[in-house]
């Protein structure tokens, strides 16, 4: 299973809005999409969101292209004002699993 996360800057003050945004889950079906696990990291200044599965880059440019996928579109354009500059994309870099006898570097 692949991962890739999203990571944004949020504005100053903006947390507890960005906390309203997420209370209602993602603006598509994670597993409608394929993915297989989505999880949202929420700090006084960053959000991170993660996703995980399969081709799961590929998966994402999907999402973000598809034209008509109003609700996900309409959940980009209230996240917009709450970012400060671009969110940047980061891969998984280091993993370290219980049952592991050492820890393990990200596959490419």
């Amino acid at each position: 299973m692949r991962q890739l996360a999203i990571v944004a800057t949020l504005r100053s003050g903006t947390e507890e809005q960005a906390r309203r945004l997420l209370e209602s889950g993602p603006p598509f079906d994670p597993r409608e999409r394929g993915f297989e696990r989505h999880t949202v990291f929420l700090g006084a200044n960053q959000v991170v969101f993660v996703f995980e599965g399969k081709e799961v880059e590929w998966r994402l440019d999907d999402l973000v292209d598809d034209q008509y996928a109003w609700v996900f579109q309409a959940a980009l354009e209230a996240w917009r004002p709450l970012i400060e500059g671009e969110p940047r994309i980061a891969r998984l870099a280091y993993t370290w699993p219980k049952d592991a006898h050492r820890p393990k570097t990200a596959e490419h």
